[in-house]
């Protein structure tokens, strides 16, 4: 395809596909870019994504040539490249593209130490072996100690659907939320579970109506605390 042109800080450089150059990037950092990996700083800026996106639409169009999807004369198809091109990097894998949404943490003044559940929040992800949807709900748990951070209710959403709008496994996907969600409150226990529907069983394969995936994740006093433990899987059954 025909290279284009990459807004950088050096100006535009014409000669190589803007995949290539955020690419390169990535390889002279030693960065992985795997599919659920999140590359927003090695792309420079919204001239830069915007660039991406021709690349996508141009590749896109060329996949739908190879169907023999006629983007000319059907009505439907015209313009479908573009949309799609612009669905993968704004909306559905926007947690690869974009930087990771601000989220302010207060400390625990009132030194609370009681068990806190967020859910359930429909979350939206990707099997990343055949790009098909995977819809879900998600619990957190979270055991406050004096010395945690806090966030607002909506701010876990925001995090939940920056790490799950990536092509990925759900398996992959639970962790990756755990372990930033440690980081940013440092809580005295931090609890997951996830239930999700994958639409690679029923869309394609054996066709399982009801193909769900249930993923849980214990730290901390929950690990090491079984009542508090049951509480908590107690509760979310309520919801």
């Amino acid at each position: 395809m025909k290279p284009i042109l990459s807004a950088t800080p050096d100006g535009l450089i014409p000669e190589k596909p803007v995949s290539q150059l955020i690419r390169e990037r990535l390889q002279q950092a030693g960065k992985r870019f795997h599919a659920n990996d999140n590359i927003a700083d090695f792309i420079h800026g919204d001239a830069e994504r915007a660039a991406l996106e021709v690349e996508v639409t141009a590749r896109i169009e060329a996949v739908l040539s190879s169907l023999v999807i006629d983007t000319d004369g059907d009505h439907n198809s015209r313009g479908t490249a573009n949309r799609v091109a612009r669905m993968y990097l704004g909306e559905v894998f926007k947690g690869r593209y974009h930087a990771m949404p601000r989220v302010t943490e207060f400390p625990n003044a009132e030194l609370l130490s009681e068990l806190m559940i967020i859910g359930p929040m429909t979350v939206r992800s990707a099997c990343s072996h055949h790009m098909v949807p995977i819809l879900g709900r998600l619990w957190v748990g979270v055991m406050p100690s004096e010395g945690s951070q806090l966030i607002g209710l909506s701010k876990y959403a925001r995090i939940a659907d920056w790490i799950m709008s990536r092509p990925q496994i759900q398996e992959e996907a639970v962790m990756q939320l755990a372990d930033l969600l440690e980081a940013r409150l440092k809580p005295a226990g931090l609890a997951l579970v996830l239930e999700a529907d994958h639409f690679c069983m029923q869309w394609r394969g054996v066709k399982d109506a009801e193909p769900h995936m249930t993923n849980s994740i214990m730290r901390g006093d929950f690990l090491k605390n079984p009542e508090l433990r049951r509480e908590f899987l107690q509760l979310i059954k309520l919801g």
